[in-house]
């Protein structure tokens, strides 16, 4: 699979990239870390790739050395029939490239931000008014988020980042992934979560929805797992025609043979009901992923946001014992230059997405489980550049998604009257105050156990 275009994406966006998506092929050769650069998380964690289908890999698994591939694929199965109805689920969604905050949500009556934007600036009455504060107005890209919010449904961090923060992509992005502004720190916030919390032999816990392991899942003890979709899994035996009658003739064998004295028999009779139980979870899926609501219809790489939404709903749909899910939203939004173009298309599609992926949760009354987290590694400059772009900032914006989110602004909009001294938005919120709370409100788990020095950061109210 080829990587996305990067056309308006600085050197270090571009070098970020590379490393990381070799770091997290852990085990195929790895290129230097740059002095001075963090680890990404996830480097070095073995990795096994599952031939579940004719063609390809569906399924590779990261972590969980000390097991064989038929003891992760056992539990897999075993956790797809004992998952439990009403798990609440984490779904962290990236924006990757360090978003403008300050064109989504912007102050279109302040003459200060006309002044910094002569010609990024968007118009007093583009979009619509923020309910929550006068002085904002969406970026019309941005109105499906609009329409969610108005529900209770979204909550808005207007200004989440960090102390003295660091503008650069690679690090950045680590230490959100990570959970610490710690460059040494190698497991990722939600690994570390499922590290504590998590099973020895079920990967599917923590669900990478992308061709690589996003790092925030790395893993210290537990096994996690990456999957394009479900709609790319298939359960099937080379050649074999009457597969369906010899699989099930296979379970009732299994079935048989539970109790079995003979132990080696044992073991091959839980393997083939249990391979069963987790074909027929996925089995819904080999025709493809159908919904109840319309995901937006796009081509190429882009496409590959709204069909994982749509599969991550099916998934849950079907029972399957997800708890932390990440991927990357579609766009590119390192905008150094020709921004509104690349801004407006990107966020639009994200924003669409994630409604429709609400909207589907909702037919399928599983809304009440799933808490959506939007984040990007940084925010943009308040003043626009010489090529119609924007350069790295320090606070930016995130957002929390669901029926149970409190649907209230966390952290006040930072404004444009005291920004740092490199022209910066100022942080209102830190983002390790939202990750302690996200455990303790949404996953009733003490921050103390995953978030280093959690004690000092507020906890906001993240829920209705």
């Amino acid at each position: 699979m080829t990587s996305p275009r990067r056309a308006c994406s600085c050197s270090d966006f571009s070098r970020t990239d590379l490393l990381r998506r070799a770091a997290a092929q852990a085990g195929a050769g790895l290129p230097a870390i740059e002095p001075g650069m963090p680890t990404p998380a996830g480097t070095g964690l073995s990795r096994r790739s599952f031939l579940l289908r004719t063609a390809g890999v569906a399924v590779a698994v990261y972590g969980g050395g000390a097991l064989s591939g038929r003891v992760l694929e056992d539990g897999i199965a075993n956790a797809a029939v004992q998952a439990p109805g009403n798990g609440r689920v984490l779904v962290s969604v990236f924006l990757e490239g360090g978003i403008d905050s300050l064109n989504v949500l912007f102050p279109a009556f302040d003459g200060r931000y006309y002044d910094l934007r002569p010609q990024l600036a968007l118009k007093q009455s583009d979009g619509t008014p923020f309910a929550e504060d006068s002085r904002l107005r969406w970026h019309p890209s941005a109105a499906a988020l609009d329409t969610l919010h108005r529900e209770g449904k979204v909550t808005v961090l207007p200004g989440i980042g960090y102390d003295h923060p660091d503008k650069s992509h690679f690090t950045s992005r680590h230490y959100w992934e990570v959970g610490a502004t710690d460059a040494h720190v190698v497991t990722g916030w939600l690994g570390r979560f499922l590290d504590v919390t998590g099973a020895s032999d079920n990967p599917l816990q923590g669900l990478s929805l992308d061709n690589l392991l996003q790092p925030a899942l790395a893993t210290a003890r537990v096994p996690v797992a990456s999957l394009d979709g479900p709609d790319r899994y298939a359960y099937s035996v080379p050649k074999l025609e009457a597969e369906n009658d010899l699989l099930d003739t296979l379970a009732e064998l299994g079935r048989a043979n539970a109790k079995a004295k003979d132990p080696a028999l044992r073991q091959a009779a839980a393997a083939a009901a249990q391979a069963h139980r987790l074909r027929s979870n996925l089995h819904p899926f080999d025709g493809g992923v159908k919904s109840p609501v319309a995901y937006p219809a796009a081509t190429g790489n882009n496409a590959d946001f709204p069909r994982r939404l749509q599969g991550l709903a099916a998934m849950l749909g079907q029972g399957l014992p997800l708890r932390a899910v990440a991927l990357r939203a579609p766009g590119m939004f390192d905008t150094h230059s020709d921004q509104a173009a690349e801004l407006a298309s990107g966020l639009k599609l994200a924003a669409d997405s994630l409604l429709a992926f609400q909207r589907d949760l909702e037919a399928r009354g599983l809304a009440d489980r799933v808490l959506v987290h939007v984040w990007s590694e940084f925010g943009r400059r308040a003043k626009e550049n010489g090529s119609l772009g924007t350069d790295h900032g320090a606070a930016g914006i995130g957002f929390l998604i669901g029926s149970r989110a409190r649907g209230q602004m966390i952290g006040e909009f930072p404004g444009l009257q005291n920004l740092d001294e490199q022209g910066n938005l100022r942080a209102t919120s830190d983002f390790r105050g939202v990750y302690s709370a996200i455990f303790e409100q949404w996953f009733d788990t003490d921050a103390a156990q995953v978030i280093p020095n959690a004690s000092q950061f507020a906890r906001p109210a993240l829920l209705k």
